[in-house]
């Protein structure tokens, strides 16, 4: 068999697609996890530096910050705390002044039912 750049080789059409989508889809994938290669080499980049920076630091300053972070997270609680008292504030005020109207309206109920017993 001789082959040269004259040789013609038919193929069907369908064929000739499923060739091409196939190389497509080989290159899609290819890129795809080149991509994640180099994202989880950067992940693992960042995540040596940080150990690094951390074995620096001296244990102080590790006690520091656990401290830190212990304080902060007690103030959240604190201040959720303190909303909730204001709102109860404000529920007690409304119910003070709601108690109240309601003893100077039974004041008043008595004085009427005294004032119908005297009558008769």
């Amino acid at each position: 068999m001789k082959i040269s750049e004259n040789t013609s080789v038919s193929m069907p059409i369908r064929n000739m697609v499923m060739i091409i989508a196939g190389v497509v889809a080989g290159v899609i994938a290819y890129t795809e996890l080149t991509g994640r290669l180099t994202s989880l080499e950067t992940s693992r980049e960042l995540f040596e530096a940080d150990l690094l920076k951390k074995s620096e630091q001296l244990p102080t300053d590790q006690e520091q910050f656990m401290l830190l972070e212990a304080l902060f997270s007690d103030v959240e609680k604190l201040q959720k705390n303190q909303e909730q008292n204001m709102t109860n504030k404000v529920n007690i005020e409304f119910t003070q002044k709601q108690l109240e109207k309601l003893l100077t309206d039974v004041e008043e109920l008595k004085d009427k039912v005294r004032q119908n017993g005297s009558h008769q």
